[in-house]
């Protein structure tokens, strides 16, 4: 199963550290830590602060060792792919996190949520369509789904933010799917047919919560 996970941090400089991590798993089950500091953390920005809205001092009262949050990071997601929307600065805590409860850095590896959207449209799409009609196709579900998240701004807390990430797959899930002719449970809804422009093309009134209708794309009612 796939989990979407984020974490806030003290600062973005070279010694700065997590102090907030959350994930959500895609049936919705999910988890979310404050992290206590160790001896050496003491990297604090107060802009950074200003966006997270986390304290010191809520910290202090609230947070949870962060050996302890590790561990348990580490046998919750083990097994499982680990999805972020900035993977390189999430995987930069997650190692940091993970060397704080003396586990190898890499137990958990962290993917790109953008890149694996693709991939998951581009898998629902390609038993359906051919391979020049998959890569359009896809990019424009991409494409539509990021408008309807273009007025979405991010709270800047961790299960909130992996929260929205979880939403983002759900809703590029569901509009792949209704491009391919395929119901929410994933068996084929109809036998794909042959090909041609027009299949392309998604009737607002037979997909009345997934059709595609960014203005200026070219699935249009037919």
């Amino acid at each position: 199963m796939r989990a979407f996970i984020d974490f806030e941090a003290s600062s973005l400089g070279r010694h700065g550290y997590p102090i907030e991590v959350a994930w959500v798993f895609e049936d919705g089950r999910s988890a979310s830590f404050l992290i206590a500091p160790i001896d050496g953390w003491t990297d604090w920005n107060p802009a950074a602060e200003e966006i997270h809205g986390i304290s010191r001092a809520q910290l202090a009262r609230e947070g949870v060792a962060a050996p302890l949050v590790a561990r348990h990071l580490v046998d919750e997601l083990a097994g499982h792919q680990v999805l972020a929307s900035a993977p390189s600065w999430d995987a930069r805590w997650m190692s940091r996190l993970l060397r704080a409860g003396g586990l190898p850095r890499h137990a958990i590896r962290v993917t790109d949520t953008d890149a694996a959207l693709l991939e998951l449209a581009t898998a629902l799409l390609a038993p359906a369509l051919s391979s020049s009609q998959v890569h359009r196709a896809s990019r424009q579900i991409m494409a539509s789904a990021g408008d309807r998240f273009a007025g979405r701004r991010r709270a800047h807390r961790a299960l909130a933010d992996a929260e929205l990430e979880r939403d983002r797959w759900l809703t590029v899930c569901r509009l792949a799917r209704a491009y391919a002719g395929l119901p929410a449970d994933g068996r084929v809804a109809r036998p794909p047919a042959a090909p041609r422009e027009a299949n392309l093309l998604l009737h607002p009134r037979a997909y009345p919560q997934t059709s595609l209708d960014r203005p200026g794309a070219e699935w249009r009612a037919s």
